[in-house]
């Protein structure tokens, strides 16, 4: 049986226009109300910036045999036992008859990007290797393997294009973190997340601010693009429906 995508490139073009137009009516209705220091924080707290992907995640959960799963966003109903801490709130969680499908983050960044790049990077990395432990020890049942997704829309703007200095006073980085820019750098956060297994696929999409009519987005590898996140998803879906009795 071949995969369904959902259509997932328009998918993907309607949820950056709703990402950059959620921030942008969150900014305005600051301003409109006089709360102009609150800088783009309560753009981002104030509108569900990244509920398309969200809605993209649940077209290719339905359209691959497991319509009956739940998919979980509330925050109630997105928490996941750690190993190293006792909980953690996933952004999105796929259930399907006590089993967990799939847990996915959709992060943003936009400006600020050399203060939340390390941040972004050890969560990531701290999430993905708290989880795996805890299904190592039993946490999540008897159970095959869930999908674990990592999706992170970037602002395309000079500052995470431009390569940044390295500071290194005792120890030479890694050949491959040498002039390279925010983006090159998530880039290979995404790979390096794939590549030791602490994810099944991860995605950067980046995408200028002007997004918000055009749905304007670009990628910069192919292990970290939507189409190898989307079909390896769409993968995971396909064989746990064919597991299950039930199926859609």
């Amino acid at each position: 049986m071949a995969l369904d995508l959902a259509n997932y490139r328009k998918q993907a073009r309607d949820s950056i226009k709703a990402f950059w137009g959620n921030r942008e009516a969150a900014l305005r209705k600051q301003r409109e109300s006089g709360n102009v220091h609150a800088g783009t924080r309560g753009a981002v707290i104030a509108g569900k910036n990244m509920d398309g992907f969200v809605a993209l995640i649940k077209s290719l959960v339905e359209a691959n045999g497991l319509g009956h799963a739940q998919v979980h966003q509330a925050k109630g109903l997105v928490v996941l036992p750690g190993y190293f801490r006792p909980t953690k709130q996933w952004d999105l969680l796929v259930m399907h008859e006590g089993r967990l499908i799939a847990a996915i983050e959709c992060k943003s960044q936009v400006g600020s990007f050399g203060n939340n790049f390390n941040n972004r990077t050890e969560e990531a990395i701290g999430t993905a290797h708290c989880l795996w432990t805890a299904y190592r020890e039993g946490a999540l049942g008897q159970h095959p393997k869930p999908f674990l997704g990592w999706l992170m829309v970037v602002e395309d703007a000079p500052a995470s294009r431009i390569a940044v200095r390295n500071a290194q006073p005792h120890f030479e980085v890694f050949p491959e973190f040498k002039d390279t820019s925010y983006l090159d750098r998530y880039d290979l956060l995404c790979q390096k997340l794939v590549k030791e297994q602490l994810y099944t696929a991860t995605a950067l999409l980046a995408s200028p601010s002007t997004a918000a009519t055009s749905g304007e987005y670009s990628e910069l590898s192919e292990l970290s693009s939507l189409d190898s996140f989307v079909t390896a998803f769409a993968g995971h879906v396909a064989t746990q429906a064919a597991r299950s009795p039930r199926g859609g």
